[in-house]
């Protein structure tokens, strides 16, 4: 049972590896060919076909099912919202760090891939639309915890952590003892082990692990507020403020007949799309 569970654990921590992205990258000579022809807004208004970046490989954001299909929360997202807007989608799977600059290249009009935006370089090229998920800081333990309700309360207790990441420092700040580890993989499993009381991590990263594994003896015992949570959208260029528009509306369509707290229970078992 702890090797499946190992096993299990390893593919969620190839998702923490990559994270929520800020929109951050590198350029491509590939990224930089564009393929795509007049503007997004004449392309949704004449209910034509918009083309989107996303990773393939990203579950459960963006990957491939049993049966290799693209699917994911995000893809879904983006088909619903095509579906509202009357348009066709085409998916244009790239790796990450030639993603937004295929965006501003014109290789796609969108990326969907979890993206937060949140670098003030990027902000001054790339706007976002309505976000479709919140997420922050979350902290894993066994189910039969009861001393913890506060990331104060961790204060002297154990907490396997990577040093290097931000939930390690946040761990160190509040005073826990920490037990190093290689990663989110390692962590939950010294955990389980009660070698470690908490680790801390990204709070989707937790419902995704906790959806896809039943029986594990853990439970989130806490999660950052609302104020402390970046929340992932659509992304397109600058100057698409009209079709960005539209997007967001639909995205608040989506929020108010139930679509994306159905997505969002049918990857996480909740809604994220939500604060």
């Amino acid at each position: 049972m702890l090797k499946k569970i190992t096993l299990t654990v390893a593919t969620v921590f190839a998702l923490v590896a990559c994270g929520q992205h800020d929109g951050a990258t590198q350029t491509s000579a590939s990224a930089m060919e564009s393929n795509v022809s007049g503007s997004l807004i004449d392309r949704i208004n004449q209910k034509g076909t918009i083309t989107v970046g996303t990773e393939g490989t990203y579950a459960p954001f963006s990957y491939h099912d049993a049966s290799g299909k693209l699917t994911g929360y995000d893809v879904e997202v983006v088909r619903a919202v095509a579906e509202k807007l009357g348009v066709k989608v085409e998916f244009k799977e790239t790796q990450w760090d030639s993603m937004m600059a295929g965006l501003k290249a014109g290789r796609f009009d969108i990326v969907a891939n979890q993206v937060a935006l949140t670098s003030p370089e990027r902000q001054k090229t790339f706007d976002k639309s309505e976000p479709y998920s919140w997420s922050g800081a979350a902290m894993l333990a066994r189910t039969d915890e009861t001393r913890i309700k506060h990331l104060a309360d961790i204060k002297g207790i154990k907490a396997a952590q990577t040093l290097s990441s931000n939930y390690g420092e946040m761990a160190v700040k509040a005073q826990a003892e920490i037990v190093p580890v290689d990663g989110m993989a390692q962590a939950i499993t010294l955990v389980q082990q009660k070698r470690a009381d908490v680790t801390l991590n990204d709070e989707l990263s937790f419902l995704d692990y906790l959806k896809k594994n039943q029986n594990t003896g853990l439970k989130i015992v806490w999660t950052a507020g609302a104020n402390e949570k970046l929340g992932s959208g659509l992304i397109v260029n600058k100057g698409n403020d009209e079709a960005l528009a539209k997007m967001s509306a639909a995205m608040l369509e989506l929020q108010k007949d139930g679509t994306l707290k159905k997505l969002g229970h049918e990857f996480f078992g909740q809604d994220v799309s939500v604060k």
